[in-house]
């Protein structure tokens, strides 16, 4: 018997897909889902995720390794569609046995998927539109993940909301869809659910956790901010088509206005090609992270948060958020 029988009921074909006992996937979020906190989250019964970001081919071989020697759940990794290496890191996938691979960041380019299937994982998407994520899942997504712009990280423009109910109804009978973004405590959790949700991905609620290896200055920031301290990131060149970053004000924020900037005139002098300008965006984000995640610079560096940063009120475990993430959604769906 389950301690949290309608809950678990609503979440029953998440689970099953995932192989973890509940369906709540944390969000990859580069330099804090690593081996540490993915491990400590499948232990705990949720599904971790690895944040391959920028990672080479041999640093995320050895980070599912490792990650593997910590738990025998399953777990999955996170692959950015626009990574140079994408199909070295999927071979990667392949030789660890990856059970399950999320792919995000844009359209996975031709022969991923089927790359991905080719050694049995489950492939998982993310859509901004609902023609897009009918096409995704035709094209052999076997899940997707709905993400509103109150998530941390890169957003669109749609909020959570306005997208479960643009896409639950369309899709929740034949599809495994999956909610995120803003969500912070267990009664959104059966809100989305009972709208048919087979699950949930948090990100900001875990970056926190005690086993998260993000530096005691970041956390600090997290535990302080509120949810009016998380914004976007403005795009200063149309040609530069730059997707807005969600990350708490500080002085990093207007450094990524300026590096803009610098990237454009190098457009504007024909110094450098449209992708090198938008690769050279994404490394300057992964160096900004890593400084605040990693370093503990929170001034200069990004503290990329969801609006949800208001619910982390204190470092605690990861077992402890998803229990109580669990009891506030059985409560909620027992008062219904």
């Amino acid at each position: 018997m389950t301690a949290f029988p309608k809950t678990s009921a609503l979440m029953q074909r998440g689970s099953d897909f995932l192989g973890s006992e509940y369906a709540i996937l944390c969000g990859a979020m580069s330099w804090v889902s690593e081996r540490n906190l993915v491990s400590a989250i499948s232990n705990a019964g949720g599904f971790g995720v690895i944040a391959c970001g920028a990672m080479t081919p041999d640093l995320l071989d050895t980070e599912i390794a490792a990650t593997k020697a910590l738990t025998g759940r399953p777990f999955g990794v996170n692959l950015i569609t626009m990574h140079p290496a994408l199909f070295d890191l999927i071979d990667v996938c392949a030789k660890q046995g990856v059970t399950h691979v999320v792919l995000a960041g844009g359209i996975p380019p031709k022969g991923s998927v089927e790359a991905i299937k080719a050694f049995g994982a489950k492939v998982i998407v993310f859509a901004p539109t609902l023609a897009l994520a009918k096409k995704l899942l035709r094209s052999g997504g076997d899940a997707l993940v709905i993400e509103g712009m109150e998530a941390g990280g890169h957003i669109g423009p749609v909020s959570t909301s306005v997208l479960a109910q643009e896409f639950l109804p369309a899709l929740a009978d034949d599809h495994l869809v999956f909610v995120a973004g803003g969500i912070g405590r267990g009664e959104a959790i059966a809100g989305y659910l009972e709208m048919g949700a087979v699950g949930v991905q948090l990100g900001t609620r875990f970056a926190c956790a005690s086993e998260s290896i993000a530096h005691p200055a970041f956390k600090k920031a997290f535990i302080r901010a509120n949810a009016r301290d998380a914004i976007t990131s403005v795009q200063v060149d149309p040609r530069l088509p730059v997707i807005p970053v969600r990350a708490l004000k500080n002085k990093g924020t207007e450094e990524f206005t300026a590096k803009q900037i610098e990237v454009a005139r190098l457009l504007d002098s024909e110094s450098i090609e449209m992708g090198e300008a938008q690769l050279q965006i994404e490394h300057f984000w992964a160096g900004a992270l890593r400084k605040a995640v990693i370093d503990g610079d929170v001034e200069n560096g990004s503290l990329m948060a969801g609006q949800s940063v208001g619910m982390v009120k204190q470092e605690e475990p990861v077992a402890d958020i998803i229990r109580q993430l669990m009891d506030e959604s059985e409560a909620a769906l027992a008062r219904r």
